[in-house]
């Protein structure tokens, strides 16, 4: 049986736990920064866990993962 490719951007954008969560970003903290305010900014500093069969799906892209 032949390798299974990873997908790259997959890889770049998210993390799998030891338990098998998969772990994600959150979106909003790349420039307009001054418009928000700094509790808004804290909270997006945290690394979030990906929801339901979003996550199904995203593992199969990272079959080694």
């Amino acid at each position: 049986m032949p390798k299974l490719k990873t997908n790259k951007s997959t890889k770049k954008r998210f993390k799998l736990t030891k338990k098998g969560k998969l772990m994600r970003f959150k979106a909003g903290r790349r420039h307009l920064l001054t418009s928000k305010s700094s509790n808004r900014k804290r909270g997006l500093r945290k690394n979030t866990e990906v929801e339901g069969k979003i996550q199904k799906i995203t593992k199969k892209l990272l079959p080694y993962g």
